[in-house]
């Protein structure tokens, strides 16, 4: 009874708290039948019951946590900003870009998580919640890998001054442009010309801002 108490009185906005015990794995099991049902119907095929019923966990439960398809997703993206692979750290701003345009590129070409990207991106341009949400998952991986410049930066590969931020969008940008608006094939070349050009331009000082 106490644990059931302790689920009805999480916070209706996901992602605010990190849940223990059976909330976790309440949690756990919903999350994974939203990523199932992404990969199976994108995201206007998202429905609550069928997670619910997937996750074997009460409807109740999912709408009372969760709220709506939009709330899942933008739960979906808080725990994989949470579980993301940590940033390289190669020794060099050439090893350390090649190692996040590689990780793009096999996200974004994994049979599972390809379409689950496709999916939250098509609700992002929908629904403002799961915009803000991406928005967030999106900020979280590029504050982790804009070390990767800023050590960098203190080894003098790259000016000082240097937009960190700014050198790791420009890695993933022409990915996802293959990947969600061109909708071209995405290879390892694309991945590995991607990361080239940015480190091109971050020691030309592109991304200083003068």
């Amino acid at each position: 009874m106490e644990q059931n108490s302790r689920l009805e009185a999480a916070s209706l906005t996901p992602g605010t708290v990190r849940p223990g015990g059976r909330t976790a794995k309440v949690r756990a099991a919903v999350l994974e039948a939203t990523q199932e049902a992404l990969v199976e119907g994108g995201f206007h095929g998202l429905n609550m019951d069928r997670v619910a019923a997937r996750a074997a966990v009460g409807k109740t439960t999912v709408y009372r946590r969760w709220g709506s398809a939009a709330g899942l997703v933008a739960d979906l993206l808080r725990d994989m900003a949470e579980q993301s692979v940590p940033a390289a750290d190669t020794g060099s701003l050439e090893g350390d870009l090649l190692a996040n345009a590689r990780l793009v590129h096999h996200t974004l070409t994994d049979p599972r998580m390809g379409p689950v990207f496709r999916a939250v991106i098509a609700a992002a341009a929908c629904d403002e919640e799961c915009a803000t949400a991406l928005h967030g998952f999106y900020a979280t991986r590029v504050a982790a890998w804009a070390t990767c410049v800023e050590r960098a930066a203190d080894r003098g590969e790259v000016p000082v001054g240097t937009d960190a931020g700014e050198v790791v969008r420009a890695v993933s940008a022409p990915l996802y442009y293959r990947f969600a608006v061109s909708c071209e094939p995405l290879g390892e070349a694309d991945a590995e010309r991607a990361a080239a050009a940015a480190v091109t331009a971050a020691r030309a000082g592109t991304f200083t801002g003068n």
